[in-house]
């Protein structure tokens, strides 16, 4: 893919399933309150990642392009 990433996870939404953990292993962590935090959250594009910002069930999770802040997931209507 080339670009780097800057993900975000709204805690405040976020609740706590670990999908994305098992989507993407190294990719995000769980805190001892089960909310999700990206492991880094500027990072290079990774489908795994996609992968798992989609599979979130509460889409709690958002990705930009590090250099314009243009919007990857969820995608811009």
């Amino acid at each position: 893919m080339g670009d780097r990433w800057h993900i975000e996870v709204d805690r405040g939404v976020c609740i706590g399933s670990g999908m994305c953990v098992s989507s993407a292993p190294g990719g995000f962590t769980l805190d001892s309150a089960r909310q999700s935090h990206p492991a880094a959250p500027d990072t290079d594009a990774a489908e795994a990642l996609l992968a798992a910002a989609e599979g979130c069930p509460v889409e709690a999770i958002s990705i930009t392009l590090a250099d314009s802040g243009e919007a990857v997931f969820p995608p811009e209507e």
